[in-house]
């Protein structure tokens, strides 16, 4: 059963590790698309919607979804240095393209600045065929429950 509230799992804390840094000491272009890519893992989970259901190779007792989503497009934009330490909030904003694909961007805020944005595009494609389809329901309801966050728009 989903969270009530799309807070509840479009809005996520991290906090930057040494890992997650550069020579430089910044965070490097790679490690705010994983990021990116983790908090939309996490905002799946906290609606409810178990990894098995969307990813492959997740749980040996059930069958890969039949459908898979990978990534046709990213970016990231970072407005400002975060360096180790820096205590993050990621606010998600998934957006349905059309029945096929979907994206999520992610806005990364310290202290009330926001310091980069991430984008990822999926598109649906038939695990065996490699066709283009529908996205999932499970996909689709997390997209429409996600949009009630930003509030009821226009026709």
């Amino acid at each position: 059963m989903p969270a009530l509230n799309p807070q509840q799992w479009l809005s996520l804390k991290r906090i930057v590790r040494f890992g997650d840094t550069d020579a430089a000491g910044v965070m490097h272009f790679y490690q705010l698309l994983r990021w990116c890519h983790e908090a939309w893992e996490e905002s799946l989970e906290r609606y409810g919607l178990p990894a098995s259901d969307v990813f492959p190779n997740c749980s040996q007792n059930q069958e890969d979804p039949k459908v898979a989503l990978p990534i046709v497009h990213c970016h990231a934009d970072f407005r400002r240095p975060i360096k180790t330490g820096d205590h993050l909030v990621v606010e998600l904003f998934p957006e349905r393209i059309d029945s096929s694909s979907f994206q999520v961007q992610s806005k990364f805020q310290m202290q009330g600045d926001e310091v980069a944005i991430g984008l990822l595009r999926h598109l649906a494609i038939d695990a065996k065929t490699s066709s283009r389809c529908a996205l999932p329901t499970s996909i689709d309801l997390w997209l429409e429950a996600s949009s009630l966050k930003l509030g009821v728009k226009p026709i």
